[in-house]
């Protein structure tokens, strides 16, 4: 098994990263999140996660190894792949998932796109005793309102984007950034950034 990739990222997708290690390119499968990290011609390093099937070899990357063991353990559970996982992993932090399956939030899970009603409230009965429990809570009063912001634009740079292209898009979602609950998962906004930007383009 392939545990981590250690290099120079090479170039950036909405939904990959290739780094290269040892003159050779690796194709990793990531989140916007892990992406927004991310910046062409620096060095990374992802922990992964190595999915074998028939016709091909996929990698998936991640931040840090809590996501990593999250993402094998969502898999454990009956009809999720690891399209299916990374979209959880898109969507919520580890922690998030972990305080969804112990609180039994089923509104969280179908935020997920491919996840209905009664696949949530599968997933929540399957994955209850598996994932653990939450190991941090968000701070209280924290100034979230204005990182969402500064995280999208950056990763929109990273992903080779000019400056006025991010900044519009940025203006583009903070509609549905302002009427999301709680903190903007930056995430979801960057996929809605994108297909603003293949619009204008």
């Amino acid at each position: 098994m392939i545990a981590f990739v250690s290099g120079t990222v090479a170039a950036l997708a909405p939904d990959a990263a290739v780094v290269e290690v040892g003159g050779v390119g690796m194709a990793v499968q990531c989140t916007p999140n892990t992406l927004s990290a991310l910046r062409v011609g620096q060095p990374a390093r992802l922990h992964t996660s190595l999915v074998v099937r028939e016709d091909s070899l996929t990698l998936y990357g991640f931040a840090d190894d809590d996501e990593r063991q999250v993402f094998e353990l969502l898999q454990t559970a009956s009809g999720v792949g690891p399209r299916l996982a990374q979209a959880m992993l898109a969507v919520h932090t580890p922690d998030a998932l972990r305080r969804a399956v112990a609180t039994g939030d089923e509104k969280a899970l179908t935020a997920v796109p491919g996840i209905g009603k009664k696949g949530a409230q599968k997933l929540l009965l399957e994955l209850k005793d598996r994932l653990g429990v939450p190991v941090g809570a968000p701070a209280v009063g924290a100034p979230v309102t204005q990182g969402w912001r500064d995280q999208l634009h950056a990763a929109l740079i990273g992903l080779g984007y000019a400056t006025r292209e991010a900044d519009e898009a940025v203006a583009a979602v903070t509609p549905q950034a302002e009427a999301a609950a709680g903190t903007p998962q930056v995430g979801p906004l960057l996929k809605a950034a994108l297909q603003t930007l293949n619009r204008a383009r």
